[in-house]
């Protein structure tokens, strides 16, 4: 069994100097924990000791991504040369190992047109498979019209976008995560809530704001199984009716959207999400190097889940390369 992890993660020194480079204000929280001892080390390898991670937990391939944010903070200009640097990085690295990585490209949505055409650079002449999304961009929503380029460019490529989390803004951290001391702030306001509630608004304003159905062959994965709201649909279906959308807002996840572990091996998640979205829906991710670093756990993870072995093997790899069979590589075939 192949197991492909789609969250799998890596830094440069250029991004994180431009990240630090910041006033603090205006610093993602997520940045701390990547400028720091061996997490640090980790996300700048692309090389022996990541493959050797890879080996003892039984992963035959990662699909690499710039951390969060991204260079989503980052003004235009340099947001521009840093993702086509990072982009350039991660196909020569996918070249020297071409059977242990693949790569989402990092875009920079300060300047929208200009990511739709990295996207299409990425995907045509670097063989990266789609892109990582950090949801806002400044205070621009992911729905907002300016990214739309973006969303028309992955549709016509057929090219995934996975959407993943970033810090809430400051004044939402100061009201809803703050009071607790900065550790327990800080946690509060990433992993232990406030990332995935900030994620699963910004999946739910893609729907509500009819980015699907402008495009409905987009496809969106999200880590986290589905960042909060996967487990609130029965709840939340209302505001479908409400926005007077063409759909259920339920068809819009079972067509539109696939899910991850990132690392949180549940059993009981994974049963909702099968309930939910079906096998064919859910693939895999490890979260290097943040979360499923334990030996063998991912693999142990899907042969303890009681799935038929067709099925572990849909998660493991086969969804996720089902979904890239489908990339279009050649511009021509965009328009068609």
């Amino acid at each position: 069994m192949q197991l492909i992890g789609l969250e799998e993660h890596f830094v440069t020194p250029d991004v994180l100097a431009a990240w630090l480079a910041l006033p603090r204000d205006q610093r993602d929280l997520a940045v701390d924990a990547s400028d720091q001892g061996e997490v640090q080390q980790r996300l700048r390898d692309l090389g022996h000791a990541r493959l050797r991670f890879m080996d003892s937990a039984g992963i035959a391939m990662q699909v690499l991504s710039l951390t969060a944010p991204g260079v989503h903070s980052l003004e235009p200009q340099l947001a521009c040369r840093l993702a086509r640097r990072s982009n350039d990085l991660v196909a020569a690295t996918v070249r020297a190992h071409p059977d242990r990585f693949q790569g989402f490209a990092t875009l920079p949505t300060p300047a929208p047109e200009a990511a739709a055409r990295e996207l299409e650079r990425s995907v045509c002449d670097l063989g990266l498979h789609g892109a990582m999304l950090f949801g806002r961009t400044g205070e621009r929503n992911l729905d907002d019209p300016a990214f739309w380029p973006i969303f028309e460019t992955a549709a016509a490529l057929r090219a995934p976008l996975y959407l993943h989390p970033q810090s809430p803004v400051p004044v939402v951290r100061q009201a809803y995560y703050s009071g607790f001391g900065d550790a327990v702030d800080a946690a509060f306001a990433t992993h232990g809530l406030g990332w995935h509630v900030e994620t699963g608004v910004q999946l739910l304003r893609m729907m509500l704001g009819g980015v699907f159905d402008k495009y409905p062959g987009l496809q969106i994965v999200t880590g986290h199984w589905g960042e909060v709201v996967l487990f609130y649909l029965e709840r939340i279906a209302h505001l479908g009716d409400i926005a007077k959308l063409p759909r259920p807002l339920i068809d819009y996840f079972r067509t539109n959207v696939s899910v991850t572990p990132s690392g949180i091996y549940s059993q009981r998640y994974l049963r909702w999400a099968i309930e939910v979205l079906g096998v064919d829906r859910i693939m895999f991710s490890a979260d290097y190097p943040y979360a499923g670093m334990e030996p063998d756990a991912a693999r142990r993870f899907l042969h303890e889940s009681g799935l038929s072995e067709s099925e572990q093997e849909q998660i493991a790899s086969g969804n996720w390369n089902r979904l890239c069979a489908g990339i279009r590589r050649d511009r021509a075939s965009m328009k068609s």
